[in-house]
């Protein structure tokens, strides 16, 4: 081979290492430091990856490539979280099984990953929709549920009457079904419920041990929301039995308190609303219906509600307040209700404003009737006095803990801590999705016994939902009447399935030995893996995903089936690759081109798209081409709808697996978000096509002759030293693109050596192998070596070669430069050995021999000047 030929050099050493299986992980020797480094696995879709995907991806494969050649046992595996909503879609579509298309895709993706030359062990390959795989999903559901962490409730879904389904939250756009755009309301069912509360603090405290992004952790707090304060009861007038209780961080505005609000399925509701205010109240429950929590939390829309005609008793003044309903208020946090101080929160202020509800001031410093006084932690109470109890006059934190042990002291509350995170819904109706290992008898749940594991799914011959908002597996009498293993009772299976986050809660365990059949993984080596040393995903799943497998992973700790607190020890998220840049230049109503910060309304203007040769750099922006007329560039997130997705299959065809992966990585940090650029994956081929040509000669495919086996010059170790240096701590931190930039500054001086020594490039191939491995292994073994490089020693920088070895002076003649030398370190303060040096120089010789040396001046280490006359 003379020329560089990705598409004949990366089949062949994909092949040999699959073959080989060079990367199958060895966990017998567990002498030797092991590193584990996870991707967070994808779900087969069909539109397999796109050059987004490959980038975490490449991150993880060059770590776990440079871990093996620095002596440890990497474990670096891949598998699929394939369960999921589009296969059920195009299930009802087409008819087709969900497991058909589901490993039509598993399948393209896996051949795009091997394509891409990642060093996985596929041997250990899992896939969630595999019933030796959700058998041991079913395994932890049974010891969540032994431990009282699983349980039933009535929860409102996603029901849509005209499709007779039940849909997820991404499925319903602006209260309508995304099929159809049929309307949906909220309806109560019964779900399988997680009590994911009770490890809240657990939760919250071991982030402060995790080397995350900060951001990633702040996401995890708020999410939980951990707050302090007091629940209070407000007793009902007229209905003496039956109290409201609400929960506030802030119970020292009670006296601010004029009026309450309850979320619309509030269970006292009903008895609160009186005859003449029922029609209303029922018409605003109707529209809460069709509302998503999202839809009803935020903070933009306009504040709606309804006066249920009833009263609750302030519990501090004795005062009646008006009890509303309102859907920003949700039954799914706190207590599903809460005590309005609109003078000291702005959404109680807008409410009361809009409404004509009183506002009272309870700590002083601002004006009430202008807007709702919100900066009250350093505040001083006022108007918050009784016969009992006055805290006016005290500081918040003061007036808190007063007013607290006051209510507990007369029965009317309790100190009291509140968290945002709510139990986990774990319940799906859906299909596609691992079936609980639970049946009813006699009405009653009652969970199989693991030997009665895996419970499948039944074959069936069409999707379609059940037309009741169950899952269509409850339509399946077969399958759906049973016996108990225990009693031999008639028995009915539990008919809804869990959601797709049951499998990816635990992924990373089976990985440790997905041939284990005592559990879901085995305690020996569970013990040498885990935690996972770094584990890289996008950003998109800081929360939930992140949380979710938290919580498994405590409850497994609890259940003494691993050994550590936490899963993941660093975490790492990788930044979106946005598509390529787009420009736009702006015309007006009559054709003229125009700036458009000069409009108010761009509505108006036609956005006009460039190609970028139509297009050049002016300043700190862009203009069209021989023009000041300004033109707007911007990258988009890449979606087919914007047709600005690029396939890497594409990019793979053109200029090699090496160049995408080597080009993702010099795009800039890990974690930025950053421009596609088909431009820079060219400058990335040409700087591989100067590695090659560096060593191979491409008329003749030999070594150009320059390449000899010969000792390394001290400005060639220097040179040498300094770019492992730099590659390795580059590495190690992560920082990859200014690692390819030290590989690309060697070439560069390599390229001028009059003698290029075969040591010194083995060494330079060894750097560049985790970046562009299929390269690195052809020039290998052109070099002479007879086995794979995956498993050689990393090279190791010496501080002493780095040194300058020799000085270098510019030798001028009446002040201009006329020659070079280079001494000897030791000698380079020498006048007279320098001096003579200089002399000798054949350029500074000949106008010596011209005139006569009237001078020398010469600075150590910096100047050489001969005054000739």
């Amino acid at each position: 081979m003379s020329e560089y030929k990705p598409s004949e050099i990366e089949p062949r050493w994909q092949k040999f290492w699959e073959d080989k299986k060079i990367f199958k992980t060895d966990d017998q020797d567990r002498e030797k430091p092991k590193y584990y480094v996870l991707d967070m696995f994808p779900y087969p879709s069909s539109n397999g990856l796109h050059v987004g995907h490959p980038e975490g991806y490449t991150a993880t494969d060059i770590l776990a490539r440079y871990k093996r050649m620095k002596g440890f046992n990497v474990l670096h595996p891949m598998g699929w979280d394939a369960f999921g909503l589009p296969a059920e879609q195009y299930a009802v579509k087409t008819g087709t099984h969900p497991r058909t298309t589901t490993e039509k895709n598993v399948d393209r993706f896996r051949e795009q990953l091997k394509s891409l030359g990642f060093s996985y062990d596929w041997d250990r390959e899992v896939n969630t929709t595999d019933p030796d795989y959700f058998k041991w999903t079913q395994w932890i559901f049974l010891k969540l549920y032994e431990r009282g962490l699983a349980y039933q409730a009535d929860v409102p879904v996603n029901w849509c009457p005209e499709l007779g389904t039940v849909l997820a939250n991404e499925e319903v756009i602006d209260g309508k079904s995304e099929v159809g755009g049929f309307p949906v309301i909220r309806k109560p069912m019964r779900q399988w419920m997680l009590k994911i509360t009770e490890y809240a603090d657990r939760l919250l405290e071991d982030l402060d041990d995790l080397d995350w992004p900060d951001s990633v952790k702040e996401l995890q707090r708020n999410w939980i929301g951990r707050s302090e304060g007091a629940e209070i009861d407000f007793h009902l007038k007229d209905i003496s039995e039956d109290k409201i209780r609400v929960f506030t961080t802030r119970p020292d505005t009670l006296f601010g308190a004029t009026y309450m609000v309850l979320a619309p399925e509030h269970p006292l509701v009903k008895k609160l609303t009186t005859e003449e205010q029922q029609a209303k109240v029922d018409a605003y429950l109707q529209e809460a219906e069709k509302k998503s929590d999202l839809e009803r939390s935020a903070l933009s829309k306009k504040k709606s509600g309804v006066f249920t005609g009833g009263y609750a008793i302030n519990p501090v003044n004795g005062e009646e307040i008006p009890v509303w309903i309102a859907d920003y208020v949700l039954m799914s946090y706190g207590t599903g209700a809460i005590m309005a101080v609109p003078g000291h929160d702005e959404r109680d202020w807008e409410f009361a404003r809009q409404f004509g509800l009183p506002i009272v001031e309870v700590i002083k410093g601002g004006n009430i009737d202008e807007a709702a006084f919100t900066d009250t932690e350093n505040g001083v109470v006022v108007n918050s006095s009784n016969d009992e109890i006055s805290i006016n006059d005290m500081p918040v934190d003061e007036a808190k803990k007063k007013i607290t042990k006051w209510l507990s002291d007369k029965g009317l509350g309790e100190a009291s801590v509140n968290y945002k995170l709510r139990d986990w819904l774990f319940s799906r109706q859906r299909y596609w999705g691992e079936p609980f290992p639970i049946i009813f008898v006699d009405g009653k749940p009652k969970p199989l016994s693991p030997d009665q594991l895996p419970v499948t799914l039944p074959e069936v011959e069409k999707y379609e939902p059940s037309g009741t908002g169950e899952s269509p597996l409850a339509t399946i009498d077969s399958w759906v009447n049973t016996t108990d293993p225990e009693t031999g009772k008639p028995a009915k299976r539990e008919t809804n399935t869990m959601p797709q986050w049951a499998g990816s809660c635990w992924y990373y365990l089976r990985y440790i030995d997905p041939e284990y059949k005592q559990g879901p993984v085995d305690p020996e080596k569970e013990k040498y893996w885990m935690p996972v040393d770094l584990y890289v995903g996008g950003a998109e799943h800081a929360v939930l995903h992140l949380l979710y497998a938290r919580f498994w992973h405590k409850v497994l700790y609890d259940a003494g089936v691993v050994s550590t607190k936490e899963p993941f020890h660093r975490l790492v998220n990788q930044g979106m690759i946005l598509g390529e840049m787009e420009y736009h230049a702006f015309k007006d109503a009559k054709g003229n081109w125009v700036n458009p910060e000069d409009f108010e309304n761009r509505d108006e203007l036609q956005a006009v798209k460039l190609e970028e040769s139509e297009v050049e750099k002016k300043g700190e922006g862009f203009v069209k081409k021989s023009t000041d007329i300004p033109v707007e560039a911007r990258s988009y997130k890449m979606s087919k709808s914007r047709g600005n997705v690029v396939n890497p299959d594409v990019v793979v065809e053109k200029y090699g697996a090496d160049s995408l992966r080597l080009y993702e990585m010099f795009m800039g940090p890990l974690e930025q978000v950053k421009p596609w650029s088909m431009r820079g994956v060219e400058g990335v081929y040409r700087f591989l096509n100067r590695v090659w040509r560096m060593m191979i000669n491409e008329e003749t495919g030999e070594f150009n002759p320059e390449v000899k086996d010969t000792e390394a010059t001290p400005a060639q170790l220097k040179v040498l030293h300094e770019t492992i240096k730099k590659v390795t701590e580059d590495i190690e931190g992560l920082r990859f693109n200014t690692a390819i930039s030290a590989l690309m500054i060697f070439n560069n001086e390599a390229m001028k050596w009059e003698t290029k020594p075969v040591s010194v490039l083995k060494t330079f191939v060894l750097l560049l192998s985790p970046y562009a491995p299929h390269m690195a292994e052809e020039l290998w073994e052109k070099l002479g070596e007879k086995d794979t490089l995956a498993y050689e020693p990393w090279p190791k920088y010496n501080e002493s070669l780095m040194v300058d070895q020799t000085k270098h002076y510019a030798i001028q003649i009446n002040g201009k430069v006329r020659g070079e030398i280079e001494v000897p370190m030791d000698k380079h303060k020498d006048k007279d050995f320098v001096l003579t040096k200089a002399k000798e120089e054949p350029g500074v010789a000949k106008y010596l021999a011209q005139g006569n040396l009237i001078k020398e001046i010469f600075v150590p280490g910096r100047i050489v000047n001969l005054v000739v006359k």
